[in-house]
């Protein structure tokens, strides 16, 4: 893939993790928004820098890549709040 294709997917993605933290309060408990917010966001980045550090590809690719791996680990709990908005659900 070309590194605008990558750039497209990684904005995507990165519009899906901000949907994701954003809707985090809506639906916990405020004792533990920080804490989930927290643990998501470093889960992502861990798995961002894993698939960038084994890319086999040119570097140039690195930073997209990067930002579009922190964004796909935030696309369940996205999902999930998607659903549970839908739903009209409380909090957590």
């Amino acid at each position: 893939m070309t590194l605008a294709l990558w750039v497209i997917v990684a904005m995507t993605m990165l519009a899906i993790a901000g949907y994701a933290q954003y809707r985090i309060p809506v639906h916990t408990a405020q004792s533990r928004v920080a804490l989930t917010r927290a643990v998501l966001a470093v889960v992502a980045a861990a798995f961002g820098y894993a698939v960038a550090a084994n890319l086999p590809g040119p570097r140039q690719l690195a930073l997209p890549i990067f930002l579009a791996a922190f964004g796909v680990v935030h696309l369940p709990a996205a999902l999930i709040l998607f659903f549970k908005d839908l739903q009209g659900a409380g909090k957590s």
